[in-house]
């Protein structure tokens, strides 16, 4: 069964940090690009941050750039999203999803429809 796991989610105050994990079982990371999403209540899903399957090339959302931080470990089959600063509209649920791309590629999908795989989502709450 293929699968993606987020986990790291959690209530922060303002100015404070979280690490997302998104752990994928069933298959391996290495020919996929993986993309971070995340949804507040009311609105759109959003890109937050991708990265290639070769790490080399990440792309950011202009409101998470020198915040937020993306990094994959092929070996462990996990990606991470480094969470600084974090402001009360950073308030959402956060979805990561992964995108058949070549190996060692530095190919990043930006639109939602062009990731295969979906984790369950995790609840990050910037309040004070």
């Amino acid at each position: 069964q293929l699968q993606l796991v987020e986990s790291g989610g959690g209530l922060v105050q303002p100015g404070g940090s979280l690490r997302l994990s998104c752990a994928a079982s069933g298959f391996t990371l290495d020919n996929y690009a993986i993309g971070w999403f995340r949804q507040a209540p009311g609105k759109e899903r959003e890109g937050v941050v991708c990265i290639s399957s070769s790490g080399g090339a990440r792309k950011y959302g202009d409101s998470v750039k020198g915040r937020f931080t993306i990094s994959r470990d092929n070996a462990k089959n996990t990606v991470y999203l480094q969470m600084n600063s974090l402001k009360p509209e950073d308030t959402a649920i956060y979805y990561c999803a992964a995108a058949e791309v070549a190996s060692g590629s530095y190919y990043i999908p930006t639109e939602v429809g062009l990731y295969d795989y979906w984790g369950q989502g995790t609840q990050v709450t910037v309040s004070s």
